[in-house]
């Protein structure tokens, strides 16, 4: 079973159920490098320096401080901030339901597993069949670990989600993105649909994609334990290639024929229609027919004679 990270109780009307929150990470899915010396081996430890006072120092010395210019900056001591944040009432209030279509991915952050505590199976199982009913999701304010969290409950398989959001002024506008929107022609779109309904799927299966890196590491590390060495290949680097896009695309849908046009040996594109043979035999005839015949030569005079024999 999983361990419980921490509790909370959601909380709307006058609705209160008790909930346990776990985490969605698989810890041990993740490798994680260590920074060791290689000299000796040993493992390296991080330490606080002060360049200023050229000494080591330790945390209960240290205060927050906020850079508002180029090396100025406000400090605050633990004590203020702790008067400036939230309590933590583990309190998830819900503010409204929003239809879920309507919350785009671009806000998700960390998402915890809600499961019920003590007493609140009922309540639990009520609300996430509700909103799976509606269509909608619960958007909720959670206090905790001295902030204010905007959450979106949401239903999931038997079960309710919390997934955290990014409040909206920590979102880049993507009029920032220069898109260079182009024109987009309909047999290129017509293409394009064609591509893509050719590989498209009604599910989502995430079992048939795994992380190729992380299985190369893998791979590595248990070769690096069994005393072998690795071995590197010498990789090319991708060339930057303009392509035609409809080209490109009816290549893509298995169409080389009609991908680009065929060329003739003098490099012309353009289709040229056979000619027939019966027409080129009378248009050859007819030609030799129309020739006159060549002149003889006239006799030479006597003088040219005279002039030919000096020579």
């Amino acid at each position: 079973m999983a361990r419980a990270i921490a509790s909370g109780t959601i909380s709307f009307g006058l609705v209160a159920i008790p909930v346990k929150l776990f985490s969605t990470n698989e810890s041990g899915a993740r490798i994680q490098f260590n920074s060791i010396h290689a000299a000796c081996g040993t493992r390296v430890r991080q330490q606080l320096y002060c360049p200023t006072d050229e000494v080591t120092v330790t945390r209960d010395e240290l205060v927050k401080g906020y850079e508002f210019a180029k090396d100025q900056y406000v400090t605050f001591a633990p004590e203020e901030l702790k008067e400036i944040e939230v309590p933590p009432t583990q309190s998830i209030d819900i503010k409204e339901f929003v239809p879920l279509d309507q919350v785009d991915p671009l806000y998700f952050e960390k998402a915890y597993y809600l499961g019920p505590d003590k007493g609140g199976a009922k309540p639990y199982a009520l609300l996430s069949e509700a909103m799976k009913a509606t269509g909608r999701a619960a958007l909720a304010r959670y206090a905790a670990r001295g902030k204010d969290y905007l959450v979106l409950l949401r239903p999931f398989e038997e079960g309710i989600v919390m997934q955290q959001l990014r409040y909206s002024d920590e979102i880049r506008a993507f009029d920032d993105v220069d898109s260079s929107a182009a024109a987009v022609d309909e047999a290129e779109l017509a293409l394009a649909v064609q591509l893509v309904e050719q590989i498209a799927s009604d599910t989502f299966d995430p079992e048939e994609y795994s992380d190729g890196v992380k299985d190369r590491i893998l791979a590595a590390i248990e070769q690096k334990i069994a005393g072998q060495e690795m071995t590197f290949a010498t990789r090319e680097e991708p060339k930057a290639q303009v392509i035609d896009l409809m080209a490109a695309l009816k290549a893509s849908l298995g169409d080389e024929s009609d991908a680009a046009p065929k060329k003739t040996g003098s490099g012309d594109t353009r289709t040229r229609k056979p000619t027939k043979k019966g027409a080129s035999t009378k248009a050859s005839s007819a030609t030799s027919s129309k020739r006159k015949p060549a002149k003889k030569a006239a006799p030479a005079t006597p003088a040219k004679r005279r002039a030919n024999t000096k020579k």
